[in-house]
C-alpha cells in the first residue's frame, strides 16, 4: 500500500538531504583545506627541500690527494689524470650485454670484469662504477662516438696515484687502495663520511696511511639542476674541494737506492737516523714489492705471490720483526756494567776461553780464551767471557732497568704505523710469557744468555739504529720520524714536524766515550776491521751474529747448515766518529757473520753519505771474515744438553733460539 506525501512533506526532506550533503561536503572541503595548510604552511620546509633535492643533485668534489717526496724534492707518490670508462648500474637494463658491446669497442679482459664485479659488489647502485681504466685519446674518442648506444655509461676524468720509484721505499711510503666496508665502518666512526663522500680510495699501508687525514684533503660540492631523466641541465654552485697537504720526508732517496742495491737479492733490513734529530735518512725492508700493484684492486695473481712468497715481501722487517740482537748488544752491556760500578774501563778479566755457571760451561768464541780483557778489549775482540760474567754480576734485573730507557723492548713511536714492542726480557716479562707454570721460572742461566744479545733478547732493526744514536747523541733519545715537512699545496705554507726529544739517559760522558773508542776500534783493528780498510774517514761499529736455532752443543758450520736455518748477520755504526751525522744498523737474514754480510752493506752506506761515492750493486760478501773469529763457539744452554740441533722458537716477528756465543 503506497503512502502518500504531501509537498510540504517532500520539500522539507529534500532540504534536509541538501543540508546534510552540504555539512558534508563543507567538512570534506574543511579537511582538504586544512590539509592544504598543512602542506604548504607547516610543513613546507620539509617538502621544498625535498622539491629542491628533486630538482637538484648536489656532487661531491673529490680533493686532489697530497704528494710525498724526499728531502730533495725527488716524487715519491704523486697524482696524475686519465681517463676511466664507468658504468652506473641503475641506468642499464642487462649489464652483460652492455660490457660485451664495449669490449667491441675498446679492450676489457679478464681481470677488468673481475674487478668490475668485484667493485659493484661493494658500490651502491646509482653510484658508477669503473670498468676500464687509464684510456687512451683514441679509446676515448671511440668510446664518445658510439656512447648514445650505451645508456648509463661514461667517460670520466679522474686522478690516479702513482709511485715513480716503484719498490724503492715501499715499506716507508705505503700504498692506496679502494675503500672497503671496513674502511667505512672506520670512517663513520670517526664521523669522517661526509669528507669521504666520492672518494674511492684511502691510505692501506705506510705514510699513505698514518698520514691519511692530511693527504686526503677536503670534499668539495657542485650544485646541479637535473631534469626527470636525472640528466644535468645547469650547474648552481660549486664550492671546490681542497687538496690534500705534500709531505716532504727527512728520506734520502738516493741513499735508499744505495742502500736497496747493496742488499741485493738478500732479506733483511737497514735503518739509518741523524742523531741529533731522529730524523730517519733510510729505511730498508728487502724484499720489497712495487705499490702500484695496488692502486686499482690488486690481482688476485699478484696477491698470491706476494702473500704466499716464503721471502714475505709485505712485512715491514726494519720496524716489525725482532730479532736476537747478537753482539751488538755488548756496548749497551759495557754502558751497563760502567754506570753500575760493576765495572771500571780499565779493570781486566781472566779469559781462560769458558765461564762456569751451575755446572755448565758457557763457550768463549776464541778456543784458549782472549787472556787478560779490560772493557775496551772486549769490545774490539767481542769477547764472550767477559759478558757472561758482567751479565751475571749484574742480574737480569740490572740489564733490564739500564736498558729500557734506551728504547730496547718498546715502540720508538715512529710515524710509520706497524711497529713491533720486541722483547726485553725479565722474570716478569717470562711469566706472562709462558702458560705452564714450570716455564715461567726464571733460570740463571738464561741471564748468561741474555748478557751476549742472545736466549729472549728480540729487537728490531729500528730499536738497535736508534737506540746507537741516543749513545752516541749524550743519551739523547728522538722519537724516529720520517715525515720533515707538511706543506699546505694552497698558501705553500711548511709546518714543521719538530723533533720530539723521548728522554736523555743519564750516563756519564767519559764511559759513553771510552765505549765509542772501543767500538771505532772495532773497524780498525777488531771485527770490522776488514770491511772498513781504506776507509778515509773515522767510525765507529759493532759486529753481530744472532743464531736462529739451537746446535745444542755442536759447533756451527755454515755451509752444513740449511740457509734459512743460518745465523742473522748484525752491524751497528755510527760516523763521523768525532761528531756522527749518521747511526745506522743492518741485519741480513741468514747472512752470517757479522762482518760477513752486514758490515759491507753498512760500508757503501756510510761511503755515499760522507763521501758521496755510490755503488749501485750488491755489496760483496766478505767469507773469510768467518776465519777472523766474528764472535761464534758453541756452548749448551744452561740446564740442558743435547747433542742434536733443535729449531728455537720465533719471538715478536723475528726468531730467537738456545744461546750460541758469536
Amino acid at each position: 500500500m503506497m503512502e502518500f506525501r504531501t509537498p510540504d512533506e517532500e520539500l522539507g526532506r529534500f532540504r534536509r538531504r541538501v543540508l546534510i550533503a552540504g555539512i558534508f561536503i563543507a567538512v570534506c572541503f574543511g579537511l582538504l583545506v586544512a590539509r592544504f595548510w598543512f602542506l604548504q604552511v607547516v610543513r613546507y620546509d620539509y617538502y621544498h627541500t625535498r622539491a629542491e633535492d628533486n630538482r637538484i643533485a648536489l656532487l661531491p668534489i673529490v680533493p686532489g690527494r697530497g704528494s710525498i717526496t724526499d728531502r730533495n724534492g725527488v716524487p715519491l707518490a704523486r697524482n696524475y689524470a686519465a681517463y676511466t670508462l664507468e658504468i652506473t648500474p641503475s641506468r642499464v637494463r642487462d649489464l652483460e650485454a652492455t660490457i660485451d658491446g664495449l669490449a667491441e669497442i675498446v679492450e676489457i679482459d679478464a681481470r677488468d670484469r673481475r674487478r668490475f664485479k668485484k667493485l659493484l659488489e661493494e658500490s651502491k647502485n646509482f653510484e658508477s662504477v669503473p670498468l676500464r681504466t687509464r684510456l687512451t685519446e683514441e679509446e676515448v674518442a671511440r668510446v664518445i662516438a658510439r656512447r648514445y648506444q650505451f645508456p648509463g655509461v661514461e667517460v670520466q676524468a679522474r686522478l690516479f696515484r702513482d709511485y715513480p720509484q716503484g719498490e724503492l721505499a715501499s715499506h716507508v711510503i705505503g700504498y692506496i687502495g679502494r675503500i672497503n666496508q671496513r674502511d667505512r665502518e672506520r670512517i663513520e666512526e670517526s664521523g669522517d663520511e661526509a669528507n669521504y663522500r666520492g672518494s674511492e680510495h684511502i691510505g692501506k699501508s705506510g705514510l699513505e696511511q698514518s698520514y691519511e687525514a692530511e693527504l686526503h684533503g677536503v670534499t668539495g660540492a657542485e650544485q646541479v639542476e637535473v631534469n626527470a631523466g636525472g640528466r644535468a641541465v645547469r650547474q648552481l654552485a660549486r664550492t671546490p674541494g681542497l687538496a690534500g697537504n705534500d709531505l716532504e720526508l727527512t728520506l734520502d732517496i738516493e741513499m735508499q737506492k744505495v742502500a736497496e742495491a747493496a742488499f741485493g737479492k738478500r732479506r733483511g733490513a737497514l735503518v739509518a737516523i741523524e742523531p741529533a734529530t731522529g730524523g730517519v735518512l733510510a729505511l730498508v725492508s728487502k724484499p720489497g714489492y712495487d705499490p702500484n700493484l695496488f692502486v686499482d684492486g690488486i690481482s688476485t695473481e699478484d696477491w698470491k705471490s706476494l702473500n704466499e712468497s716464503p721471502d714475505h715481501p709485505l712485512v715491514n722487517r726494519a720496524i716489525f720483526s725482532a730479532y736476537p740482537p747478537g753482539s751488538t748488544f755488548k756496548p749497551f752491556m759495557a754502558m751497563a756494567g760502567l754506570s753500575a760500578g760493576k765495572r771500571t774501563i780499565t779493570q781486566t778479566i781472566p779469559d781462560p776461553g769458558y765461564f762456569m755457571f751451575g755446572g755448565h760451561r758457557f763457550m768463549d768464541d776464541k778456543v784458549g780464551g782472549h787472556g787478560m780483557v779490560d772493557l775496551p778489549k772486549s769490545i774490539v775482540v767481542s769477547c764472550n767471557t767477559y759478558y757472561y760474567q758482567l751479565a751475571n754480576d749484574l742480574g737480569i734485573d740490572g740489564i733490564a732497568n739500564f736498558m729500557r730507557p734506551f728504547g730496547f723492548g718498546s715502540r720508538t713511536g715512529i710515524d710509520v704505523p706497524g711497529e713491533a714492542e720486541g722483547v726485553l726480557p725479565t722474570p716478569e716479562w717470562k711469566k706472562k710469557r709462558f702458560r705452564k707454570k714450570e716455564h715461567q721460572k726464571w733460570f740463571g742461566g738464561e741471564t748468561i744468555s741474555v748478557g751476549i744479545g742472545q736466549g729472549y733478547n728480540a729487537y728490531t732493526p729500528l730499536q738497535m739504529a736508534n737506540a746507537v744514536a741516543a749513545l752516541v747523541n749524550d743519551g739523547k733519545l728522538f722519537r724516529p720520524h720520517v715525515v720533515r715537512h707538511v706543506v699546505s699545496p694552497v698558501t705553500g705554507e711548511r709546518r714543521v714536524v719538530e723533533p720530539a726529544p723521548i728522554r736523555t739517559i743519564p750516563f756519564k760522558p767519559e764511559h759513553a766515550a771510552a765505549v765509542r773508542q772501543a767500538m771505532v776500534d772495532v773497524n780498525k783493528v777488531g771485527t770490522g776491521a776488514r770491511a772498513f780498510a781504506g776507509a778515509p774517514y773515522s767510525v765507529g761499529g759493532k759486529t753481530g751474529t744472532a743464531q736462529v736455532f739451537s746446535l745444542r752443543g755442536q759447533r756451527y758450520v755454515e755451509g752444513r747448515v740449511s740457509e734459512r736455518l743460518r745465523d742473522h748477520s748484525w752491524f751497528i755504526a755510527y760516523a763521523p766518529a768525532d761528531k756522527p751525522t749518521i747511526a745506522l744498523a743492518v741485519l741480513v737474514e741468514n747472512g752470517g757473520f757479522g762482518a760477513q754480510s752486514a758490515a759491507p752493506i753498512a760500508r757503501q752506506v756510510i761511503d755515499y753519505h760522507l763521501l758521496g761515492k755510490r755503488r749501485d750493486q750488491p755489496a760483496g760478501e766478505d767469507v773469510d771474515a768467518a776465519d777472523e773469529g766474528d764472535e761464534h763457539a758453541a756452548h749448551p744452554h744452561a740446564g740442558a744438553h743435547a747433542t742434536a740441533a733443535e729449531p728455537a722458537q720465533p719471538q715478536a716477528g723475528g726468531q730467537e733460539g738456545e744461546p750460541r756465543s758469536e
